[in-house]
This record gives structure tokens, C-alpha cells and sequence, in this order.
């Protein structure tokens, strides 16, 4: 876990995750799959994509210190495959889905990432065996069409 802003400037991404920095700069698409958890994407992917998207490799900071931050993950897209307890239209009209329009916006889309879509699954916690292999179906599609 990142602790400072010198860390996350200045440090080094762990060797555990040198491959999968390097494959983000490499794909063309990208794909997160996780649950909702507290309204947003878990800890881990949290902490995963502040080693991974780092000065550097997702952005670069101005030469002179000012201005926007320089994207360096331009003609990639990505899709969230989030999963929820909650129905899924709920969580797009009530909540404004503000978990993964954060990611989307505030890292995503920050680093040059776009289009970013997403897919969202509700009332996972008791789905039977249909509901997943419709669930499944929809996202080997998804998979079909590269996007």
C-alpha cells in the first residue's frame, strides 16, 4: 500500500507488479472485474491501480510545473465488469454509480484510457445457475466483439 505522495511520484512499483504495469502500457483493452464493495471497487484494486498507474507509465507530470498532467495511456479503452447485492438500475439512479464513475473519470480516463464502458451485474448474492450463465454469456460476447 502507498502511504505518501513521495512513494507514489518517486517510487518503485513493486517487482510483483513490474508484468502488470507493463501489460496495461502494451493492451489495447483493458478489463476490471470486481464486486462492489461499499458503493466503490474493493481496497486491493484500489491500492493495485495506484502502483500500477504511476507517473510515468499512466501520466506525466509538466516540465514546468504547471498546466495538466501529459496522458500516456492514449488509444486504449477499458470495460468494468462490476458485480453488486443490489440491483444494478439502483445503483445507476440512485447512487449515480459513484464508485465507478470515479475510477472511470479519476483514473481511467486521467491517464488517456477511453471509451471506458461498463457492465454491471445486480442481485449476484443469491443468482442460481441461470442467472450466472446468462451473466457469463453476456460477457464471452463482449469478449467476441473485443470490446
Amino acid at each position: 500500500m502507498l502511504r505518501t505522495m513521495q512513494e507514489f511520484e518517486h517510487g518503485v512499483v513493486p517487482n510483483s507488479l513490474n508484468e502488470a504495469a507493463e501489460a496495461i502500457v502494451w493492451a489495447e483493452h483493458i478489463v476490471f472485474v470486481f464486486p462492489l464493495w461499499l458503493g466503490t471497487m474493493p481496497a486491493l484494486l484500489k491500492a493495485f491501480l495506484e502502483q500500477v498507474m504511476r507517473p510515468g507509465t499512466a501520466f506525466a507530470y509538466p516540465d514546468e510545473g504547471g498546466g495538466f498532467p501529459k496522458t500516456l495511456l492514449r488509444g486504449r479503452s477499458a470495460r468494468m465488469v462490476v458485480t453488486m447485492g443490489m440491483p444494478s438500475i439502483f445503483y445507476r439512479l440512485w447512487f449515480l454509480s459513484h464508485g465507478i464513475a470515479g475510477m472511470r473519470r479519476s483514473i481511467l480516463r486521467f491517464a488517456g484510457i477511453s471509451p471506458v464502458r461498463e457492465t454491471l451485474f445486480g442481485m449476484v448474492a443469491g443468482a442460481g445457475d441461470a442467472t450466472r450463465a446468462k451473466g457469463l454469456g453476456q460477457i464471452r460476447k463482449l469478449g467476441e466483439r473485443a470490446r
